[in-house]
């Protein structure tokens, strides 16, 4: 089986290369299921009710979140509503939505995704580690596949959180960051993972925002209003080949791709 795993989508020029591209990646690597993050979806903070029915309405089967899910106040008209939608595992319990789904891909296959956000320089939500250790002791002998979106800041929270991992689930894939790291790997026991998937938006720009506001705040350390920037849009993320007859992985392909019109 092949899975896509998209990086963080930010804002309409992200949306629009997926719109252009996605079915021709999905059938060049003859994809069978589709995760895509998409906290900066929605302007580049969020998500709102019509940004996340046009990306689930392209093809993409499951979207994750982050830090930013509760940016756009809209979301809580639909979170509890969209099983399709994810967000961080380590939110408080009484917080709306969910932060694992299990889903049928494949031959009747299930692939459960889960989404957990990091500490360090970020929220300080409950430990992810053992929010996992908590739930994979529930799901382990009910799903095929388990993939896991850490939404985290520092790379060594990340590579201790894959190794914490591996062996009980199908892979680790980073994401928040926006930069595409070229240290995918498989882990010696069998589960896929990468720092960070990167980011699926527009190349000129810082993190996918218009570059000057953010040099003028490191310039003056004054706040600036951020906006999504304009111009060729890039495509990140990776494709699993995940194994047959057990949880782990058999390959884990970092992928970019580039779409030189102005969306």
């Amino acid at each position: 089986m092949n899975i896509l795993v998209i990086g963080d989508i930010v804002g309409r020029p992200g949306r629009e290369i997926l719109k252009s591209m996605l079915s021709w990646i999905q059938t060049r690597y003859n994809i069978d299921f589709t995760i895509a993050n998409a906290e900066n979806a929605a302007g580049g903070r969020g998500l709102t009710l019509d940004v996340k029915n046009e990306l689930l309405g392209i093809g993409i089967d499951c979207l994750t979140m982050g830090n930013h899910v509760w940016d756009n106040k809209n979301i809580f008209s639909f979170i509890d509503d969209e099983p399709r939608l994810i967000r961080p595992i380590n939110y408080p319990a009484d917080c709306p939505g969910q932060g694992i789904h299990i889903f049928k891909a494949g031959f009747n296959k299930k692939i459960a995704v889960i989404n957990a956000s990091g500490r360090v320089f970020l929220p300080a939500l409950d430990c992810p580690f053992r929010a996992l250790d908590d739930t994979l002791q529930e799901i382990h002998t009910l799903v095929d596949y388990i993939i896991v979106d850490f939404h985290a800041e520092a790379t060594s929270e990340k590579v201790a959180f894959g190794y914490y991992l591996d062996g009980r689930v199908s892979a680790v894939l980073g994401t928040h960051t926006h930069i595409q790291t070229a240290d995918e790997k498989i882990l010696p026991n069998g589960t896929a993972y990468i720092t960070d998937l990167g980011m699926t938006g527009p190349i000129d720009s810082i993190l996918g925002m218009e570059k000057q506001p953010i040099i003028e705040r490191f310039l003056n350390a004054r706040p600036s209003r951020f906006q999504v920037a304009e111009g060729a849009a890039q495509l990140q993320g990776v494709v699993l080949q995940v194994d047959e007859d057990s949880m782990k992985t058999i390959n884990i392909e970092r992928i970019s791709h580039v779409l030189n019109n102005k969306v």
